[in-house]
């Protein structure tokens, strides 16, 4: 059994059974996975998958097994080289964080920025999704960190880290109607098309929730993963913005204006995820630490070694 052959069978299952996209990955050829697959197999005395003629329709039960188990071991075999890195480089390495738009373009830069000054030998990669893609990519050890607020909760193979709440704003032009109202109500709200995040994004959930509440049908007529392509739709006229407050500047959105949404909205709470089992190297935890103060690295390191086995 080699390590190579676990690699093979574990991104072929990420890439739900396809071997051209497995091959594609991992940057070898078809023929190469389909052969060690068949090796392992052979070594095993099981079959990890059903085929029908050379294609891969479906996998065996003791395969989802093994599976879970050459997952855990290649996070392992990681987990080693991470160790011996922290010991043979003095301040080197690399930190891939899997984000979302509005955490990568609003909540991380001046982290980032200390990060960097502290550590200028780390190389930095920042990998964007929506919630389910950053989870998956820490999941297949694609990612060392996740930092999102929806769907990460729902992995079981991620430890979570609440880090911070936050809330929504309404943004519209200069001159809109709603900046003449005392109190911001969702029945005014949903008197206007509304322009606001995709299902999958940043506290969708929240937004719908609310209406439903209140028995109210918003009219939402576009919707985008990126705050950014929100305020400029919402400068176009084509409605009015329901976005994180953290993604409206006053110094840069000059063409618009923001209204507190705070209290039509349940809190959101972005959270880090990391992979159960995986080891931190120092500069993993300043970076947690610098992103959200409260986690120590006391703190981490105990909810890591407290698992449930």
């Amino acid at each position: 059994m080699k390590l190579q052959q676990l690699r093979y069978l574990c991104e072929t299952a990420n890439q739900n059974l396809n071997l051209s996209k497995a091959a594609q990955k991992l940057h070898t050829s078809q023929p190469a996975i389909s052969k060690q697959i068949q090796q392992l197999e052979e070594e095993l005395g099981v079959q990890i998958f059903i085929r029908n003629g050379k294609r891969i329709v479906s996998m065996t039960t003791p395969g989802q097994t093994i599976v879970q188990i050459a997952r855990r071991v290649l996070q392992e075999s990681e987990n080693i080289k991470k160790a011996a890195q922290e010991y043979t480089r003095e301040s080197g390495g690399s930190l891939t964080i899997a984000t979302t738009h509005t955490q990568a373009r609003y909540a991380l830069p001046p982290v980032i920025k200390r990060f960097t000054a502290l550590h200028p030998k780390v190389r930095l990669i920042l990998r964007q999704g929506s919630p389910t893609q950053i989870s998956e990519l820490v999941t297949s050890g694609e990612a060392d960190i996740a930092i999102a607020t929806e769907a990460i909760e729902h992995f079981q193979e991620l430890i979570m880290l609440p880090c911070y709440q936050w809330n929504r704003c309404v943004v519209v032009p200069p001159d809109h109607s709603l900046l003449t109202k005392t109190v911001l109500t969702l029945k005014a709200i949903s008197q206007h098309p509304i322009i606001t995040y995709d299902f999958a994004f940043t506290g969708r959930s929240k937004i719908n929730q609310a209406f439903e509440r209140e028995g109210l049908s918003p009219n939402v007529v576009l919707t985008a993963i990126d705050s950014d392509v929100i305020k400029t739709y919402v400068e176009l006229g084509l409605g009015i913005g329901i976005l994180a407050k953290m993604a409206f500047d006053p110094r840069r959105d000059k063409q618009l204006r923001a209204i507190d949404a705070s209290h039509l909205f349940e809190p959101s709470t972005t959270r880090i995820g990391i992979s159960r089992n995986s080891y931190l190297q120092g500069f993993v935890f300043d970076f947690i630490e610098m992103f959200a103060p409260h986690l120590k690295k006391a703190s981490v390191q105990s909810k890591l070694e407290n698992q449930p086995d």
